[in-house]
């Protein structure tokens, strides 16, 4: 038996010579753990309780029909297979239990072979499943950069800049969408460096009031200014010797922006209210997922900060850039919560594997870790289904499957308005490019054409 592999499965019938049945075919099979019920009531419970890859149930059964059973167990357990045992087949049932989410549909008398059989080959992928939990597991290891996981092109890009810019850089800039880890590239940054022994400091520009901006980053002596009671060290001072993150630098105030330029070239700061200047030792890391170019055309960032800034730059992509990575990204998150919250996680069912995989993440990995952080929260057992998972997520699919379930005149529209709106509501040229005549895109919007109403 593998380490730590076991399956089971729960019996639901109330007839006792099928669970004996059930239990006598199924006895040598070392891998597997029978438990049985006679009272669905107690059926349900014992799946809430274990959790089996497997449950077999009756059609049949008074006070709770197998229907019913199936329902309440696909609520509960969403990862288990189901499967429905009757000695009264009809295809209409067996279609309803396979649409209700049954995996399986059997009929009595079970014959001894063929339940050994299945129950055989069930056992076999459950032992596949757990082979690939592992592997996945050793997969997600091999695939961290300095607490960073990925392992598509993209991804393996950034390291390979990360691990050579690191001994070297003295500014570096990274750019990408809110979302996209720019904090952990400058954390791998520092580590990887030559002054990792020394502090990082983090600035996020955007939280800093910019009457207080040169205070916060340069310092101040004490009178500078009101309130001023004391003399107050700089970031950048606090930092000497180590490394300063500068995130969002794009909302910094251009006048601390020249001072900033005047530390990267010459190394020189001056508390605000003193003539003093003081020499600094830094590497500076910037970041930012605002456009600098617009921003300098706009004169709202330097260009000689931005040329100094962007010598050396990093790029990281968005989420759906690196769609190889989300499998990756959830197991390392399921991790994570799992041990915060001290509960255990083991994965997703299909189905909210599916809903995830569709996703666009316009909120990027951020987003993912707000998104699983909270259904692992709202799991009641150790596996998420797709209503464990954010309203707006599970909308979304919805709204897919009804654009999959258009009538052909409803998608004839569709397209219609889309053209239009490209050539800013011009008929002639929409039918142009459609390849049809005005009249008939008149006739597809259902409006009345203007040579109709002419003639």
């Amino acid at each position: 038996m593998a380490d730590g592999f076991r399956v089971r499965l729960v019996a639901i019938d109330d007839d006792p010579a099928s669970l004996a049945l059930i239990t006598a075919a199924l006895k040598a099979e070392r891998d597997l753990e029978i438990i049985t019920a006679t009272d669905p009531s107690t059926g349900v419970d014992l799946v809430l309780r274990h959790r089996p890859q497997v449950a077999l149930i009756d059609l049949m059964m008074p006070g709770i029909g197998g229907m019913e059973l199936l329902e309440r167990i696909v609520e509960v357990s969403p990862d288990t297979d189901v499967i429905l045992i009757t000695g009264h087949y009809s295809p209409e049932s067996a279609v309803a239990a396979i649409q209700k989410g049954a995996s399986d549909y059997w009929t009595k008398p079970l014959s001894v072979a063929l339940l050994r059989e299945r129950i055989g080959k069930l056992i076999e992928q459950c032992r596949q499943h757990y082979t690939a939990s592992l592997l996945d597991g050793e997969v997600l290891r091999a695939n961290q950069f300095e607490g960073i996981v990925g392992r598509s092109p993209l991804m393996l890009d950034v390291f390979r800049r990360i691990r050579r810019i690191a001994p070297h850089y003295r500014t570096v800039l990274i750019t990408g969408a809110t979302g996209t880890g720019k904090e952990l590239v400058a954390a791998a940054l520092h580590r990887l460096s030559p002054v990792a022994e020394n502090r990082l400091v983090v600035c996020n520009c955007s939280a800093v009031v910019e009457t207080l901006f040169e205070s916060e980053l340069f310092g101040h002596v004490r009178g500078a200014f009101t309130g001023a009671a004391q003399d107050k060290m700089g970031l950048f001072e606090y930092a000497n010797g180590g490394t300063v993150f500068l995130d969002e630098i794009g909302d910094m105030p251009l006048d601390t922006q020249s001072k900033l330029l005047r530390v990267i070239e010459n190394g020189e700061i001056q508390r605000v209210g003193s003539p003093a200047v003081r020499r600094v030792d830094l590497r500076i890391v910037a970041a930012t997922n605002r456009d600098l170019r617009e921003l300098m055309a706009q004169k709202r960032f330097r260009e000689d900060l931005f040329y100094r800034l962007s010598t050396v730059e990093i790029k990281l992509p968005r989420l759906c850039e690196r769609p190889e990575d989300l499998p990756l990204l959830i197991r390392h998150f399921l991790g994570q919560f799992s041990t915060e919250y001290g509960k255990t996680i083991r994965g997703l069912t299909p189905r909210a594997q599916l809903l995830l995989a569709r996703y666009s993440w316009p909120g990027n990995v951020r987003e993912l870790k707000s998104v699983l952080g909270s259904a692992c929260m709202m799991a009641k057992g150790d596996i998420i289904d797709i209503h464990d998972l954010p309203e707006h997520l599970r909308r979304a699919p919805a709204e897919a499957a009804d654009e999959d379930l258009l009538t052909l005149e409803e998608v004839e529209r569709r397209h219609v308005r889309r053209v239009l709106e490209r050539v800013g509501g011009n008929k002639a040229k929409a039918a142009k490019i459609l390849g049809i005549n005005r009249t008939t895109i008149y006739r597809i919007l259902g409006e009345e054409s203007a040579e109709a109403g002419a003639s």
